[in-house]
């Protein structure tokens, strides 16, 4: 589950309002890693329109922690974002995003046709996209896919054991422990377990509205 709203190029007035949920806790930033590089990873089009909007929204105090353009002849841009402090994130935060980014990407103008714009909270069971995100759910969870295999396989599934500015590890389900090249990495997410609802919502209830 996440929150999120959206905003229609065509249409700027337009909030289009899509579901609800709890947000994460918040991570806690490496040591020896300075926040500001450690940056979700995009390429193309998506890595255009990241490195556009994320002035924007640190700004006004969020973080990105992932972009993803779908369709074609309409294409949507959809904005996953967290607050930096690790308060709550609600539907307003959604708006605000939605109206910061949209305006910036109105005027940079990435994708010249139409597009929908829609910004969401990462949810729960969230992709893991930076090396704070390892680490800050370790020992929970995930499922991994490689671009490039890796022993001769792109999936993993196992346990979060962290991440440092190259590799990111897992414990698998044989009890072996595997490090993955983040620059090899496709795409990472939690998954939804009793576990992790758990501490999420413990968490939630300790931060501020």
């Amino acid at each position: 589950m996440s929150i999120g709203s959206g905003y229609m190029r065509s249409d700027p007035d337009n909030l289009i309002r899509l579901g609800g949920g709890l947000r994460g806790p918040p991570f806690d930033a490496l040591p020896h890693a300075d926040p500001s590089d450690d940056q979700p990873r995009h390429s193309g089009l998506e890595a255009r329109i990241a490195d556009l909007i994320i002035p924007a929204m640190a700004d006004l105090g969020y973080e990105l922690v992932r972009v993803a353009v779908t369709g074609k002849d309409h294409p949507t841009i959809q904005i996953m974002a967290d607050h930096a402090d690790g308060s709550h994130f609600g539907i307003e935060d959604c708006e605000a995003i939605s109206h910061a980014v949209g305006a910036v990407l109105d005027v940079d103008d990435p994708i010249k046709s139409a597009w929908t714009l829609e910004v969401s909270s990462p949810g729960i069971d969230r992709p893991l996209t930076r090396i704070k995100d390892w680490n800050r759910f370790a020992g929970h969870q995930a499922r991994a896919e490689m671009t490039i295999p890796l022993d001769g396989r792109k999936r993993f599934v196992g346990i979060v054991l962290g991440a440092d500015a190259t590799h990111a590890r897992m414990r698998l389900e044989d009890g072996a422990e595997v490090a993955l090249p983040l620059a090899d990495l496709r795409r990472a997410r939690l998954i939804l377990t009793d576990a992790l609802i758990e501490a999420t919502a413990a968490d939630a209830a300790d931060k501020p509205n």
